[in-house]
């Protein structure tokens, strides 16, 4: 397991020295962390409320590479003057269903919050599309990059290693880089996201305790997801298919996260690619969704007459997925909070460029199940998208 984001972080006040020491001091007092916590509770992102009173300065002054950090002179001079900043944000795209609203959600309302700490406007350089495509998301960033309209970027990465080189690019210029929503082996002062990994042991936990309460004895089980081959969807698929191998005996996987359906991230063409293959594989008695389709399992599975029969388990807040609860298809939506890993990056580089602390990874999926109910979560992706 990689190190904790407080001890990969960087002492912005020992890596720059007196200078930028006595301007952030300054100017320390006025930074309203009170009023951003609010904000941050009122849209419920209560994990980074708590993240912000959890802030504090790394224990070391160097970053994964072993190398440190200076800010950038015209960003301390801009923090010195009061003026706004430009905080960059790079998702996957903008038009991905469900994923894309909610991180714009997100994003502004942790611009919101952020600007009670320090001034700055958001500057959204995500690609178009509904497909996360990284060559259009670097070409994106090194757009704003090169007219020196970046001064802290947040970057939602495809995978682990993909972003390395741009987040040093930019981290050689002085520019704090924060990434979300996937573990990240660069160079970046912090991360927020969840181990893909033990997300999956977790849902095979949550769906074998289901199982022995609702005295359930499925033994034949898949696994799917709009891109299968990414660091995150493939964690997920091994976790599960190990915590579930482990822990219901005599289980059988009709394929694994080396040969996993892929159903894209188009809605019509992921209930094709659930319908066709419930059809031809019609001993399937639980499906797995990686990301943000089980909706559309949940759909084939009623159209295929076999409510009752197959079940699901999936990732992230969708009211389909959330009637797909209520009617006794999903077991559960494991909501990793899009919203909040979207609203991390501003929070993070106010409370880094203004206090010199780095906020810790302490993300958490939030299961959402018949037992829980899925009112409270109607209720939050209402206000996240409102």
């Amino acid at each position: 397991m990689k190190k904790s984001t407080l001890q990969r972080g960087v002492v912005v006040l020992a890596a720059t020295g007196l200078a930028i020491t006595s301007a952030m001091s300054a100017f320390a007092a006025s930074g309203d962390t009170a009023g951003a916590i609010k904000i941050l509770t009122k849209n419920k992102f209560l994990q980074l409320a708590e993240g912000v009173g959890l802030a504090a300065a790394p224990a070391s002054n160097k970053l994964a590479d072993g190398s440190t950090f200076k800010v950038a002179k015209s960003i301390t001079d801009k923090i010195a003057k009061g003026e706004q900043l430009n905080f960059a944000m790079s998702y996957g795209a903008k038009g991905i269903p469900l994923f894309s609203q909610q991180y714009l959600a997100g994003e502004t309302k942790g611009i919101d919050a952020a600007k009670r700490i320090l001034p700055m406007k958001l500057r959204d350089t995500s690609p178009e599309g509904n497909s996360q495509d990284v060559q259009k998301q670097i070409a994106g960033i090194e757009a704003l990059l090169n007219t020196g309209q970046i001064d802290c970027l947040s970057i939602q990465p495809l995978d682990d290693h993909s972003f390395t080189g741009i987040t040093q690019k930019v981290m050689a210029k002085g520019i704090p880089v924060f990434t979300v929503g996937v573990e990240s082996a660069g160079n970046e002062l912090s991360n927020f996201t969840q181990v893909s990994h033990k997300e999956g042991l977790q849902a095979a936990a949550i769906v074998i305790d289901w199982m022995a309460k609702n005295k359930k004895s499925l033994k034949v089980f898949a696994v799917s997801g709009g891109d299968p081959s990414a660091t995150w969807a493939q964690g997920r698929m091994k976790g599960f298919v190990e915590g579930i191998t482990k822990g219901v005996p005599g289980a059988k996987f009709l394929n694994t996260e080396a040969n996993a359906l892929v159903t894209t991230y188009d809605s019509a063409k992921t209930l094709d690619a659930y319908k066709a293959y419930i059809a031809g594989h019609p001993t399937v008695e639980f499906i797995e969704n990686v990301d943000i389709g089980a909706e559309y399992a949940d759909r084939a599975i009623t159209d295929a007459g076999l409510k009752g029969k197959a079940f699901t388990i999936g990732w992230n807040l969708s009211v389909g997925q959330l009637d797909g609860i209520d009617a006794g298809i999903q077991v559960a939506a494991l909501d990793q909070g899009w919203a909040q890993q979207a609203a991390f990056g501003p929070v993070a580089c106010a409370m880094y460029l203004k206090f010199g602390k780095v906020m810790a990874n302490n993300q958490a999926l939030e299961p959402v199940t018949k037992v829980t109910g899925t009112a409270t979560a109607r209720k939050l992706l209402a206000s996240i998208l409102s």
